[in-house]
């Protein structure tokens, strides 16, 4: 995993949420939820398990949604992160935080009804091992998002610490079909990347996001969308 060292600096989770989710990183965080809790559905009395879950962000939001669900993740820093909203939410009783390897996870197959993860396939060395995990341990549903190598975001993607892995459409369908998932859905957007975002005013962004919006409803929108969502099932 790139970053796997970085990730679980304990200043380093201190500051995740704020430096990404602050400013005009709400507008991504809100779109982020959106997609998962689109993809999802109702999640009351499922069991659900959170790949890469970081702060808990996702883990403590379907948690309040009633899902019996665990959050793991490689970094004991982000977890402990995690906890700590967790119990500010009230929700600490009723979900679980467990650290480990999601290429080796700990749990049977078919343990979950839908197992999903945000932000960790653009960190993945080896894409196709991660996905045939969350496969394994999946009865119904898989859901994750990828940055793509049509987008603006390779323009930068050499400046970033750890840079990203980008992946083609085609790519990441192989990897579905590989993994014996058949592809049910896939959300394309975001056709600026993430970074501008994060480095404006809420209410800067926010103007942004609507052209940003509209561009993507057309031809080109899904071609130049640094990300997507993609929602398999078993």
């Amino acid at each position: 995993m790139k970053g796997q060292e970085w990730y679980q600096a304990s200043d380093v989770a201190e500051e995740y949420d704020e430096k990404r989710f602050s400013r005009g990183g709400q507008l991504i965080d809100r779109r982020e939820k959106r997609a998962v809790l689109e993809a999802l559905g109702p999640v009351e009395d499922k069991r659900v398990l959170e790949i890469a879950c970081g702060t808990g962000r996702f883990t403590v939001m379907l948690a309040d949604r009633g899902a019996d669900i665990v959050g793991l993740d490689i970094s004991s820093a982000m977890l402990q992160e995690g906890r700590e909203k967790a119990r500010d939410a009230g929700v600490d009783d009723h979900l679980e935080f467990m650290r480990g390897d999601a290429a080796r996870l700990p749990f049977p197959d078919d343990h979950f009804d839908a197992v999903f993860a945000m932000r960790f396939f653009h960190l993945a060395d080896t894409p196709a091992k991660f996905l045939s995990e969350m496969a394994r341990v999946s009865k119904n549903q898989v859901f994750f998002d990828t940055f793509n190598d049509t987008s603006t975001r390779s323009i930068y993607n050499w400046l970033l610490p750890m840079g990203s892995r980008l992946y083609s459409d085609d790519e990441v369908r192989d990897l579905v079909t590989g993994a014996n998932l058949r592809l049910a859905g896939a959300e394309h957007d975001f056709v600026l990347p993430y970074g501008l975002y994060r480095k404006l005013p809420d209410w800067l962004a926010n103007s942004l996001r609507s052209a940003d919006t509209s561009l993507g409803r057309t031809r080109v929108g899904d071609a130049l969308a640094s990300v997507s969502y993609w929602d398999a099932r078993v």
